[in-house]
């Protein structure tokens, strides 16, 4: 007896019946509609054809003539093209009909779910119920597209899409294929899960992994970070409740910089005596 058919599989199956809206496609075991605005050629009773099987917005076993982007056996990046907070993120994966990525498969917070536009490393699975889903691709599998990166790498700039959350930061595949870990601390703006962003390599590992910040060189961070202190200011009155003494989870929190660029920030402004500071207020001078 031939076996039962799946949704995400190519397969070659047999025209049983043809309908002036397609052709009943069949296994001889049971049978799908391949719609003919799904076919690429006319077909005859008893002619093979191959397809890919996935459940149409019905949920009914479908044809496609269509070669998607993944597979059961294989994955991709695919691209976001909606956002549902109820269901999760939908991804293009090359047919009419995308396909969804649970809400359980992604981060519990909603600042890290993808954007439209965004890319994710996917493959497809099918849940208990057979239901055909994308299936965001394991560490092990982007591993393997992985090269090392040159000892020399330290200080360049790289670009590279985010695809797994760790509790404490997130891994980065590069263009160049590193295998990048960008620490929470280094992150200059939250990131998203397939998020491309452009990092600088501040560590080269000795397996040619690579720790990675967005945040510029220090020069540079206390000339955007005191900037980024006058314009609070400057929107509050000309003063903000934080000084160089202030609780660094508090500066965190506000400003998304760390204590030490904070001082350092500060401590430019008070240099070129742009501000005072006095019973824990800092204000911005006329």
């Amino acid at each position: 007896m031939a076996s039962e058919l799946h949704a995400g599989e190519m397969t070659t199956l047999r025209v049983a019946r043809i309908q002036e809206y397609g052709y009943f496609l069949t296994n001889g075991y049971e049978d799908v509609m391949l719609h003919k605005k799904e076919a690429k050629n006319h077909y005859e009773e008893d002619d093979e054809v191959e397809v890919f099987l996935y459940h149409d917005h019905q949920g009914r076993l479908s044809a496609t003539e269509t070669v998607p982007l993944v597979t059961m056996d294989s994955f991709s990046i695919l691209k976001v093209v909606e956002v549902k907070r109820s269901l999760g993120v939908f991804v293009d994966i090359g047919i009419q009909k995308d396909m969804l990525l649970s809400k359980d498969d992604l981060p519990y917070d909603w600042a890290t779910w993808p954007a439209i536009g965004d890319e994710l490393y996917c493959g497809l699975k099918l849940d208990k119920k057979k239901r055909l889903f994308a299936d965001l691709s394991k560490f092990e599998e982007i591993q393997e597209l992985s090269v090392a990166a040159p000892v020399d790498s330290k200080n360049a700039e790289v670009e590279g899409l985010v695809f797994r959350f760790l509790d404490d930061g997130v891994s980065i595949l590069t263009n160049e294929g590193y295998l990048a870990y960008l620490h929470k601390d280094e992150m200059k703006d939250q990131v998203r899960l397939g998020q491309r962003l452009t990092m600088r390599i501040t560590f080269v590992r000795e397996d040619g992994r690579v720790n990675v910040s967005t945040r510029p060189l220090v020069k540079e961070a206390r000339l955007e970070d005191s900037d980024r202190l006058v314009a609070y200011m400057q929107q509050h009155d000309n003063q903000m409740p934080f000084t160089d003494k202030s609780d660094p989870e508090a500066i965190k929190k506000e400003f998304n910089i760390s204590k030490a660029a904070f001082k350092r920030a500060m401590g430019k402004l008070i240099k070129e005596k742009k501000v005072e500071q006095q019973d824990g207020v800092t204000f911005l001078k006329s």
